[in-house]
């Protein structure tokens, strides 16, 4: 398999799980809502276990394709500014779900049911999205 393939997997598994934990501690800290912070770390978890058996299989393909020199690395204005947790909130679940997308589309080309499990994700976090926002706006 293509290097680009294992870096595309590599990085976006990276953050979605970066993004699912930054609204996990927003949850968890600013609204202490338990039922929606468990449903975060659980979907975080099921990201995770559901990659696992690939990253074994793939490690050392998936890390030596890491580049620091990363032609996309610097970072646009808009993700420098944040208005409030919600903003936060939100500019993590849409990071979160669009890398679940990319993992959707590219490991159709290891596993189709693998694939769907994290179409499945993507739609748990846009359900997670719509509680948390109202909790949050509270």
């Amino acid at each position: 398999m293509d290097k680009g393939v294992y870096r595309i997997i590599d990085a976006n598994l990276n953050r979605v799980m970066e993004g699912i934990r930054v609204c996990e501690d927003i949850v968890r800290f600013a609204s202490g809502n338990e039922r929606l912070t468990f449903k975060l770390k659980n979907l975080r978890h099921e990201v995770f276990d559901a990659i696992k058996e690939m990253r074994k299989e793939h490690l050392e393909e998936l890390v030596s394709s890491r580049d620091l020199n990363d032609v996309g690395v610097r970072s646009t204005n808009s993700e420098k500014t944040r208005e409030n947790l919600v903003d936060l909130f939100l500019a993590n679940t849409q990071r979160g779900k669009e890398s679940l997308r990319v993992l959707e589309e590219v490991l159709k080309l290891f596993d189709r049911n693998l694939s769907q499990r994290f179409k499945k994700f993507r739609f748990k976090l846009y359900d997670i999205e719509k509680s948390a926002v109202k909790e949050l706006e509270k």
